[in-house]
């Protein structure tokens, strides 16, 4: 069935239903034209403000022309999905040091595999409806500009955390994109700002990682620093990470539209392994069997059992000088990681200070 003979805009309303039917909580269409989104990458690019992450910078102008990415693409669905697990008890785990807190979007299962695996169910529900048509899924796996893609479709505004934000959802949510050949109407995009004057999330970043508003250095950023930086964590920073191991929601916390945020209904995202509740001292004694297998099918994979480590040092070496922390320590003083070693030494470091 040629585009013509399609009625698009009865097909859009069946997009959504499939969309809801599966699990999204919105959906929205865009065109493939990010000419001014492309001008602010690349400056932020110059600056190097992406650190370590080489991937934003490869791929040419493939990253902002979605139609060079996958030849024929003419419209982007944008969706989102709720990840906040059910009272996680975020700040109370913060405000206590010797336990450990991991971002909540790693809280569950990969995130990836069921969005892309929905996406997959949504166009497979386009094409038992009109025929074989051209589309791939991406969910933050490629060179696609997610967030100004989910802006452009109407599903929020980007904060001043570079956050997209949602009015009735806040930001507790993951994106994922369908690029498709199909000339669908497109929505209209939520360009205005509803941050006005707040400035929480640039004020609560433990380590200031925000050079202005939507501008993020991510070489100062936790969620680089525990996630993506491969070498040793600048000591400088390490004090200020506190028992950050995996992530940072801070910037989160503080939104005032994250009010409007829902729990999930995704058992997927739940937390797995007692994880929203453990001490910094349990994980630092897992061994790498443990570590694989309780992290097996979760983004917390993506660190490897050395820089877990390595994290979980750091977080030990802010707590209070218990026999726990202490001994937990002085346990990995042999491992054969230079890494972490380094890292145990300096926790170690930290409390001979405290106590001296």
């Amino acid at each position: 069935m040629s585009a013509e003979q399609l009625d698009l805009v009865a097909l859009t309303a069946s997009i959504r239903e499939w969309a809801g039917q599966l699990g999204f909580q919105q959906l929205g269409i865009t065109d493939t034209e990010l000419g001014e989104d492309a001008a602010r990458l690349d400056a932020y690019l110059a600056a190097g403000y992406h650190g370590e992450m080489a991937y934003m910078a490869s791929h040419g102008t493939m990253r902002s022309r979605p139609e060079e990415l996958v030849p024929g693409t003419v419209r982007v669905i944008s969706v989102r999905m709720d990840y906040l697990p059910e009272d996680t008890q975020m700040a109370q785990m913060l405000a206590q040091p010797e336990q450990a807190y991991i971002s909540r979007y790693a809280l569950g299962r990969d995130y990836h595999k069921l969005i892309r695996k929905r996406l997959q169910q949504l166009a497979e529900k386009i094409t038992a409806q009109i025929g074989p048509f051209g589309y791939r899924a991406f969910v933050d796996s490629a060179p696609v500009m997610e967030k100004p893609l989910a802006r452009k479709a109407g599903l929020g505004w980007m904060g001043k955390n570079t956050l997209i934000l949602n009015r009735q959802a806040g930001s507790w949510f993951f994106l994922g994109e369908l690029l498709i050949d199909l000339p669908l109407p497109i929505d209209e995009p939520n360009d205005r700002d509803h941050c006005g004057k707040c400035s929480a999330c640039l004020d609560v970043c433990p380590t200031q990682a925000f050079v202005g508003e939507r501008v993020l250095d991510a070489r100062r950023c936790i969620s680089y620093l525990t996630i993506e930086l491969k070498d040793a964590i600048p000591e400088e920073l390490r004090p200020l990470i506190g028992n950050r191991v995996f992530g940072c929601d801070d910037c989160q916390l503080v939104c005032p539209w994250n009010r409007f945020a829902k729990p999930t209904q995704e058992d997927d995202f739940k937390p797995r392994h007692n994880l929203d509740n453990v001490t910094l001292a349990e994980l630092f004694m897992w061994t790498e069997e443990q570590f694989l297998k309780r992290t097996e099918g979760s983004p917390m994979r993506r660190t490897g059992y050395e820089r877990w480590l390595r994290n979980l040092a750091v977080g030990l070496g802010n707590a209070p000088s218990t026999i726990p922390v202490l001994e937990a320590l002085k346990a990995r003083l042999d491992h054969p990681s230079e890494l972490v070693v380094e890292h145990v030494l300096w926790a170690l470091q930290q409390h001979h200070n405290r106590s001296a």
